[in-house]
């Protein structure tokens, strides 16, 4: 089995970290790759979108080819999880915000997105959330966080906080509007993990 990191900007380092405390947890061999160019994404099993600066990394990925290799791995089934700003690409819709900046969507999720819907950076913060499936709360690290305003239906709502969904699934799609890799709660890498089979 092969993950891919998409490892332009954000939190790559501790996706790495916890896919592998999760794998080793799960007594599941890997290999875990860090992609900073086209070529990569067909021969992975699943994809990782990490957080950062959502406009940059839709144009770097556009630019680069990568978003064309995502489209085609997401339409075959490939398990991808994208957090915080991979939240954001994965929508079909944006808000303002994301028209405004002509930002690049990879349009594969049927959700629309606020893009800032916590504020600014400085108005991070963490909470307890239910998430679908999970017997205690998990708790999740909001970082200039975006969250689901709308969604058709086929997608699942995992988790709602103050009355906003942060975190859904689309069949092989998983979307979170925070970072669990930020936590050492390893509960939502192993629930990919399932996903990738």
């Amino acid at each position: 089995m092969r993950i891919g990191v998409i490892a332009i900007q954000g939190n790559v380092e501790e996706h790495v970290d916890s896919l592998r405390a999760a794998l080793k947890q799960a007594q599941i061999e890997a290999d875990i790759i860090k992609i900073k160019h086209a070529g990569l994404v067909p021969s992975c099993d699943a994809i990782i979108i990490p957080g950062g600066e959502s406009t940059t990394l839709g144009r770097f990925m556009e630019r680069e080819g990568m978003a064309g290799e995502i489209r085609i791995a997401a339409r075959s089934g490939i398990p991808i999880m994208g957090t915080c700003a991979g939240l954001v690409l994965l929508a079909r819709n944006g808000d303002e915000q994301v028209e405004k900046t002509n930002q690049a969507l990879l349009g594969l999720m049927d959700i629309s997105i606020n893009r800032n819907a916590f504020g600014r950076q400085k108005d991070s913060f963490e909470s307890l959330i239910g998430f679908k499936g999970f017997e205690e709360p998990f708790r999740a690290l909001f970082i200039r966080a975006p969250c689901i305003t709308d969604h058709g239906k086929e997608v699942e709502i995992l988790s709602i906080y103050n009355g906003v969904i942060v975190a859904a699934r689309q069949k092989n799609l998983l979307a979170l509007a925070f970072h669990p890799e930020l936590t050492d709660d390893p509960r939502i890498h192993h629930y990919f993990l399932k996903m990738i089979g």
